[in-house]
């Protein structure tokens, strides 16, 4: 499954730690539609200039955004391709599950259902009785 995805368990804990924290979806979700400075970023949060670039650095190793020099600047925008791909390995799970629960529903509705004993069922004491 995820071989599939050129993401090996590394980059999937990573994906998963940088999207754990909102203040890190709330960046990504920003840069998503506009590129900004950290420094606009940092500006936006009740926090420090240094922990909004701990949040950035989080994302820029999950390969989330995208980092680039301008002049004194780092800007940072999202990348849609690994979003993506983050996408795609939550539908894989989700389809895991899915099949896997219906499975469980099948094998739940098959033990509710009502027997009935067969005339060779050596259990069936009904007859001779």
């Amino acid at each position: 499954m995820v071989v599939e995805l050129g993401l090996d368990d590394d980059a999937i804990d990573r994906l998963f730690r940088a999207l754990g924290d909102a203040t890190r979806r709330d960046i990504l979700r920003r840069t998503l539609t506009d590129e900004w400075s950290v420094s606009e970023l940092a500006a936006s949060y009740d926090m420090s200039f240094a922990a909004v670039q701990k949040h950035v650095a989080v994302l820029e190793a999950a390969e989330l955004i995208v980092k680039r020099a301008e002049g004194r600047e780092r800007r940072v925008r999202a990348d849609p391709e690994m979003i993506a791909r983050a996408r795609e390995l939550l539908d894989r799970y989700e389809r895991l599950w899915r099949s896997r629960i219906d499975r469980l529903d099948a094998l739940l509705a098959e033990d509710a259902a009502p027997r009935h004993p067969s005339s060779n069922d050596p259990t069936d004491k009904t007859e001779g009785e």
